[in-house]
């Protein structure tokens, strides 16, 4: 898994009897989104982000491509916007923690964030 690219990934469809991924395979995929934090709420472990902006229009459009890439990739993400900033945090609802999906996802948020 180490030497795949997030960005060349899609998601999967996720079942209620889908591994988690493990520490060993969070060593080997977080190198590939390092502003992602991993965070657990309510004791599920999700990945977040957040993402600045000059203005309110530009995170509205930001939300846009990221709710266009949840549908293409039929996995949602949270997002709160907020005037400036963006943050996004992924996790997998069926397994209440982070699976290989949010990883992929996490990555290509990133690349439209750099567009």
């Amino acid at each position: 898994m180490s030497s795949e690219n997030l960005l060349e990934s899609s998601c999967e469809a996720c079942r209620e009897d889908a591994p988690r991924v493990t520490q060993e395979e969070i060593k080997e995929l977080k190198p590939q989104i390092p502003a992602w934090q991993i965070q657990t709420i309510d004791g599920i472990d999700r990945l977040i982000c957040a993402f600045s902006f000059d203005n309110y229009l530009a995170g509205l459009d930001f939300v846009s491509k990221i709710a266009n890439l949840a549908e293409e990739e039929d996995h949602h993400p949270e997002i709160t916007l907020e005037w400036g900033k963006v943050t996004v945090s992924w996790w997998s609802h069926k397994i209440k923690g982070l699976h290989k999906n949010d990883f992929i996802a996490a990555a290509k948020t990133d690349s439209l964030f750099a567009e």
